[in-house]
């Protein structure tokens, strides 16, 4: 399972709650998941399949840049879901 960290917009979705346990192989597993446990989850997170833009995952200490088919290693893995930053 992934410790999920809940972001500040979902939270209204889980109460309150600010992480969960969610079982899952893979990023989008753990969002099918997400979504099964708090519905409306995945509607903030994916469009068209994929992550949605302006929304980073970071899976353990790193940013993914295999999207949902990041892999989820051990029950201990951490899963944040950011805002994405952009500038220049």
């Amino acid at each position: 399972m992934a410790r999920v960290f809940i972001p500040q917009s979902l939270r209204k979705l889980t109460n309150g709650q600010l992480e969960a346990q969610i079982p899952g192989k893979n990023l989008r597993e753990v969002i099918g998941n997400l979504e099964k446990e708090f519905p409306g989850a995945a509607d903030y997170l994916i469009k068209d399949g994929n992550l949605k833009p302006g929304i980073a995952a970071v899976v353990g200490e790193q940013a993914t840049r295999q999207g949902l088919l990041h892999k989820i290693d051990d029950d201990e893995t951490e899963v944040h879901f950011l805002p994405a930053i952009a500038g220049g």
